[in-house]
């Protein structure tokens, strides 16, 4: 039987994935990763993983177990407040939950353990990718290295540099960004914000803005600070982009979990945060602490999409999955969806052993309804949160009293 050699650019959770998927299935597959080793950078926070698309990718992936041991109990309970304090909205964990709560970090350590040694290719940042004909492809990397490959994946996010080979498109500002900080040790250190959060996702959110956190271990506290404000304005507050005070975006930019963006210098946080809590004047002590006493220089993470519906034609020997393909607004599907897109890029590409076009083609047909409803729905959902009628309408959709009250609204 012959197997078509598979290079995936990207080692986040859907390159892994598509990775582990092929492995289990007997397929041989190489992972270039530009960060040096894994323990480079921070791997974000806490994530939902969902019943109809994440635990079904674990599954394939042979990792299901694996997964149940990393879940944190109590993490799916959720609670609004309003901006004075007031309790909104209360739903508390009981376990029986279908959106079980795991550390990014630690999902991403299971995938990385579970692949043959030598997978993964750290430290190798794509400088261009070119097409060579008859669905072969060449990658050229930042030292000038280079690599051929009959199947190429980009696994890369909102940025690819696999993308161009197949789509024009590129992400446009949605014209919100989330401010992330951290407090830690926050049930001794932090208690009246500890108490506002409880014990699993609290947001308290008005027309245009938000105040979102969630617990994570150790007493640790991760907020996200939603603001609909000019990339210019986060510039005026005191964030930098990757060139300077006014970039935001680009290839060179280091991709966080929602978008592009940076940390601001210690001499600078202080006054950024101080900025940014401005924007909350009235606000709970409780909760502009959240703010204010972060524990580490506030990141900005421009929130960027890909235009609603985004396809492409076949272009042969190359395809995408997760955020390269279907950038959206953050909902809690991200991750989901890019697992998701590998285990089943894998499954179509072993079912389909002797001709790799079906299998882009089967893949492909599925991925791009899938991924443009999800894109859909959150839109509405960024909408119900941060729209004229918030926090209303994602308090109805929570209770089962609006329209569209199945919708998620996951962290």
């Amino acid at each position: 039987m012959r197997r078509t050699p598979v290079t995936i650019v990207g080692a986040g959770l859907g390159g892994l994935t598509l990775a582990r998927v092929l492995h289990v299935h007997g397929i041989p597959a190489t992972v270039y990763e530009a960060e040096a080793s894994p323990a480079a950078r921070a791997q974000g926070g806490m994530l939902d993983i969902h019943e109809h698309n994440g635990q079904p990718a674990l599954r394939e992936a042979g990792l299901y177990e694996e997964f149940r041991a990393l879940v944190l109990p109590g993490r799916e309970a959720t609670r609004a407040l309003a901006a004075d304090g007031t309790v909104l909205l209360e739903e508390d964990d009981d376990g029986t939950g279908g959106r079980p709560e795991v550390l990014r970090g630690e999902l991403r350590r299971i995938l990385l353990e579970s692949l043959p040694p030598g997978t993964v290719r750290w430290g190798h940042k794509v400088g261009a990718v070119r097409a060579l004909g008859g669905g072969r492809h060449e990658v050229t990397f930042a030292d000038g290295t280079a690599v051929a490959t009959d199947l190429l994946v980009g696994a890369d996010g909102a940025w690819s540099r696999v993308r161009p080979l197949l789509s024009a498109a590129v992400p446009a500002y949605t014209g919100t960004s989330f401010v992330e900080t951290c407090l830690y040790d926050a049930d001794t250190r932090h208690p009246a914000a500890a108490r506002a959060v409880g014990g699993g996702a609290m947001f308290a959110l008005a027309p245009g803005k938000g105040i979102q956190a969630h617990r994570e271990t150790g007493g640790t506290l991760h907020t996200y600070v939603a603001l609909r404000r000019s990339q210019e304005w986060f510039a005026a507050a005191g964030f930098t982009g990757p060139n300077g005070p006014a970039d935001f975006a680009g290839p060179a930019g280091p991709v966080g979990p929602v978008g592009l963006g940076g940390p601001v210098g210690p001499a600078g946080a202080a006054g950024a945060a101080a900025r940014v809590a401005a924007e909350f004047d009235g606000w709970a002590p409780e909760l502009t602490a959240l703010i204010t006493d972060g524990e580490t220089p506030p990141v900005l993470r421009p929130l960027y999409t890909l235009p609603a519906g985004h396809r492409w034609d076949r272009v042969p020997g190359a395809t995408l999955v997760g955020d390269a393909a279907h950038l959206m607004i953050p909902n809690g599907e991200g991750a989901n969806l890019a697992m998701y897109d590998g285990a089943e890029l894998g499954r179509a590409l072993a079912a389909h052993p002797d001709d790799t076009e079906a299998a882009l083609t089967a893949y492909e047909q599925a991925m791009f309804p899938r991924s443009a409803a999800e894109a859909a729905d959150a839109a509405d959902l960024h909408e119900r949160m941060f729209g004229d009628d918030s926090p209303h309408g994602l308090i109805a959709m929570f209770t089962g009293t609006g329209a569209g009250a199945g919708a998620d609204a996951g962290a």
